[in-house]
């Protein structure tokens, strides 16, 4: 039975932590930070939880560190926490996460009087008001929360605090009219960044093979290239999710993706979960409409990209290497959905100009990095002393590309597609154009750190990329 009581004579305020103090569910993400360290640890997981839900976070706490200076909290909550502290209150951290995990937390704020948590034999959660009535007896407390898990508890205190409420724990403030502390806002547009729409762009790759063979403007080829666009999309944005997933720690260690819905706990980890496994559903019925060759590529590219967030992300050249191939990956479906024959020389013209690329991102992560120069960077497998060389080779593969595709244009495919082989000469200094500016942009410290989603929004590019597409439509007529 608690003994100690605020100075002021006022109830202790007991801080559930998962959801009120700070804006995201440690469990998920300890779970998710444990199968980025080690992906086999998932056959662990069910023994964990077949021994009971404390005996799973104990274990993971174990296994993973979380650092505490880096959540997403409750910032107008934690003021009031500390205005209350500062009149004498007394406060107390009581969460279902694990000990280890709260003890951290507790220590890194420098407010709480006592922590209660989760340890190897008893699960909090589930326990928290009857562990809370045994503790306190017949002394009054306040409670902080957040959910419907916590709606028991407001019932017991004296006093409720109802922070950031999911519908049930809205619907109990209401009725009983306590105090609140609302979330930031979301709004579809928070939604669409999740999903990375703007990324959806590089899929458009899916329509060159149709328009390099000439059948863009046959409508069963153009529902076919839209269902593979979107099924590739939803595919891509599932993908992107969980590597956010993945990066919390990191995302919240940069200046720019801190800000990302996942790592500010703008979205939850588990609705996350759910959008991702929906797009995945909506990728999979859109496949069936294709021939099973597109489905073939979109398993490869959802093996590719999950192999690329869980490790080869951390590999040096094979990531970007990788990344080149993902691009391919989408001209090869492309191919896949209208049952197109794929061209050795698209496939190796985009090969290197994707590789050029994929060393553009890393040359600007480099850049942009506050490591010393001999220290990798952070989830990398570069040092920002690898810069010059990441260069050579980008501009290297950015020559490659436009040589590969002059030989094109002097090849007999080419003399046997186009009317006029002659027009599509210029192609080869606008590739050029577009892959040197990149790189000098870069070098200035002026190039977003994804070129593709630069050259896509970039003015100057659009003009260059409408000449070329326009000397493919006039001077590539059949013959």
């Amino acid at each position: 039975m608690v003994n100690s009581r605020s100075s002021s004579n006022v109830p202790d305020l007991i801080v559930d932590l998962d959801g009120t103090l700070i804006a995201t569910d440690l469990l998920w993400e300890s779970a998710f930070q444990l199968l980025k360290k080690n992906m086999f640890y998932i056959f662990l997981l069910p023994f964990w939880l077949f021994k009971g839900k404390a005996n799973l976070k104990h274990q993971i706490s174990l296994r993973v560190t979380v650092d505490p200076a880096t959540l997403p909290y409750r910032q107008e909550f934690v003021e009031y926490l500390k205005q209350q502290r500062d009149q004498g209150r007394r406060l107390v951290l009581a969460t279902g996460s694990a000990r280890r995990l709260a003890d951290s937390i507790a220590a890194h704020l420098e407010i709480f009087d006592a922590v209660y948590a989760t340890d190897d034999s008893r699960n909090l959660t589930a326990h928290k008001t009857a562990f809370l009535l045994e503790t306190y007896g017949n002394l009054p407390f306040a409670y902080a929360g957040n959910s419907r898990a916590d709606i028991p508890v407001f019932d017991a205190a004296s006093e409720a605090i109802v922070v950031a409420p999911d519908r049930a724990a809205r619907k109990w403030q209401q009725q009983h009219s306590a105090r609140i502390f609302e979330a930031p806002k979301t709004n579809f547009k928070t939604f669409l960044k999740m999903l990375r729409v703007h990324q959806w762009m590089k899929n458009t790759l899916i329509f060159v093979p149709a328009t390099l063979d000439h059948m863009l403007m046959e409508w069963p080829v153009i529902i076919n290239a839209v269902i593979a666009f979107f099924a590739f999309s939803a595919a891509a944005s599932a993908i992107y999710i969980i590597n956010d997933l993945l990066d919390l720690p990191l995302d919240r260690q940069h200046a720019r993706k801190k800000y990302r819905a996942f790592a500010s706990g703008a979205f939850s980890i588990r609705f996350g979960l759910i959008v991702s496994l929906t797009l995945i559903l909506i990728a999979a019925l859109l496949a069936l409409q294709l021939h099973w060759t597109f489905g073939a590529v979109l398993i490869g590219y959802l093996i590719a990209t999950t192999a690329y967030s869980l490790s080869i992300k951390r590999m040096l050249l094979i990531d970007v290497f990788t990344l080149a191939g993902l691009y391919t990956l989408r001209i090869l479906a492309g191919a896949a959905a209208n049952q197109i024959e794929g061209s050795f020389w698209l496939l190796a013209f985009s090969s290197f100009f994707f590789l050029s690329l994929a060393l553009v991102k890393r040359y600007v992560e480099l850049q942009n990095s506050i490591a010393e120069d001999n220290n990798r960077i952070a989830g990398r497998g570069y040092r920002p002393a690898d810069r010059a060389i990441i260069a050579q080779c980008g501009v290297a593969s950015a020559f490659a590309a436009a040589l590969v595709l002059a030989l094109y244009v002097d090849s007999e495919a080419v003399m046997s597609l186009y009317a006029y082989p002659w027009m599509i000469w210029p192609l080869c200094p606008i590739v050029l154009y577009l892959n040197i500016r990149i790189w000098i942009l870069a070098y200035r410290g002026e190039m977003h750190d994804d070129p593709v989603v630069f050259i896509i929004s970039d003015w100057r590019s659009q003009i260059v990329i409408a000449i070329g597409a326009a000397l493919l439509l006039y001077g590539g007529m059949r013959s």
